[in-house]
């Protein structure tokens, strides 16, 4: 079975426990280069981390045209198209799987509107991005998107499953 089918398999299949249904999601969380040149990279992480996500995967790269023209595939008729892609081929981005319960609506709620100016104080944008199109960092918008996101910039063996704790203490209400 491929690595793509098994995520599938792993995000659809929920797991019971005394009505509490628990579904371990990844999800793909960017930080661009103007969060990477503004030494952020450390802030973004520590704000997953203290949510509770584990990291499964991640790495700094020069990200290739190819990979940004799929990733960003359906903006192509946009007019800012061609100024994003070379904003986020102008330097480092920091690509991260994040895994956990809720993670992509969760995630999205963390890092905040697009748009720095609707973003609320305490979010990632809110806190740190400066105009639309320097706003710090990208997440998927929904699990099939993370699954298309993940697989775009990550090949299988560049991600770690492992156990960091029992979630058989979660109480339900």
């Amino acid at each position: 079975m491929t690595w793509m089918r098994i995520q599938q398999r792993r995000l659809r299949s929920s797991r019971q426990t005394g009505g509490l249904t628990r579904t371990q999601e990844r999800t793909l969380i960017a930080v661009k280069p103007d969060g990477v040149q503004r030494r952020l990279v450390g802030d973004v992480i520590r704000r997953f981390e203290r949510r509770g996500f584990k990291l499964v995967g991640m790495k700094l790269l020069r990200a290739p045209e190819k990979v940004l023209a799929e990733h960003y595939h359906d903006l192509k008729t946009k007019p800012f198209y061609p100024d994003l892609i070379n904003y986020m081929s102008s330097g480092p981005v920091v690509a991260m799987v994040w895994e956990g319960y809720n993670v992509v609506r969760t995630s999205r709620a963390m890092v905040g509107d697009t748009d720095s100016a609707e973003a609320a104080p305490g979010t990632i944008r809110g806190d740190f991005s400066v105009h639309i199109s320097r706003n710090v960092v990208h997440a998927s918008d929904s699990v099939e998107v993370a699954q298309r996101e993940i697989s775009l910039w990550f090949h299988s063996s560049e991600l770690v499953d492992w156990d960091c704790c029992s979630h058989s203490n979660l109480y339900h209400m």
